[in-house]
């Protein structure tokens, strides 16, 4: 009776700490859980996006540790950046060049995924880690019941991203394409049905021309730039009338704010024009700031 009434209780405290292990993930499962995650609701709390995979002292951009770091503290999905090893391979790297954020240096399409494994990764204030680049495939896999992954495309051919889609990737539904122009997205839309794409709509003549083009709103997430210009309200409005978000990237403007108080007063000070979609390198300071509309 005390074993069984011992592994009840060990149960229960599995159970409990699974509970709490996971309470900031997203599970995805499939398309329309994507396009629900993405789908404007006025009642929605504001969504924290970690931009290349957000970053801490001691958990470099673009790396798996950093990604669960975040979500131990919030839920977050997670902006990053593939690009091709001289063998092939995608990997997680921002810079077309390893120096600023790796022991290594020159051009990661110097080297094969093999060669890329002596280094490791920085953190943003230089502190060597022992992490290594990842690849992207690893970083999916991880990532399937966990959050969401929006690929900024660093030259890696659209055709690639097809083939994968429908190949390999087409087990994952959590992933969302950002395009750089109307072109790239209709090139992906006429190609796959398994996948979102983060699109420009900054202003009406952008809105317009999305609106025209056949890809669905509930394909489309809408990054309008740096902040939420009062003078676009009316772009804004009619996005959200398709159930489309809107999303801010600060990484050029408040996140470069100085010292850390006023840092976090431009956070809410962005918080308060609405958004429904923040892209940050710094999500952990975005925990205990008000994020309930």
């Amino acid at each position: 009776m005390r074993l069984l009434l011992n592994f009840f209780a060990l149960s229960i405290v599995v159970g409990l700490h699974a509970c709490t292990t996971n309470k900031n993930h997203v599970h995805i499962k499939s398309m329309e859980q994507l396009q629900e995650y993405f789908s404007y609701s006025p009642d929605k709390d504001v969504i924290i996006s970690g931009h290349r995979g957000g970053m801490l002292e001691g958990y470099p951009e673009n790396c798996i540790p950093s990604f669960e770091k975040t979500l131990e503290l919030l839920p977050s999905f997670f902006e990053i950046d593939p690009r091709l090893t001289k063998d092939s391979i995608l990997v997680l790297m921002h810079d077309a060049t390893l120096d600023r954020t790796s022991t290594g240096t020159g051009k990661v399409s110097d080297y094969t995924y093999a060669e890329l494994q002596q280094f490791y990764l920085k953190d943003r204030q230089g502190n060597v880690t022992e992490y290594k680049i990842p690849t992207l495939d690893e970083v999916l896999e991880w990532g399937k019941d966990k959050t969401v992954f929006n690929f900024d495309n660093k030259k890696i051919p659209w055709q690639l991203y097809v083939d994968n889609l429908k190949g390999k990737w087409s087990k994952y539904h959590n992933i969302m394409l950002s395009v750089r122009s109307l072109e790239e997205c209709l090139y992906y839309y006429e190609r796959v049905d398994n996948v979102m794409f983060c699109c420009e709509i900054s202003n009406m003549e952008m809105y317009e021309a999305y609106k025209n083009s056949g890809i669905p709103w509930n394909r489309i997430m809408a990054y309008v730039k740096y902040t939420m210009d009062p003078a676009q309200q009316e772009v804004y409005d009619l996005l959200h009338s398709h159930g489309v978000m809107c999303m801010i990237a600060i990484a050029p403007t408040a996140d470069k704010v100085k010292p850390f108080e006023a840092r976090i007063e431009a956070y809410e000070n962005e918080i308060a024009g609405n958004p429904d979609i923040i892209e940050t390198d710094y999500p952990a300071d975005f925990v205990g700031l008000n994020l309930k509309r």
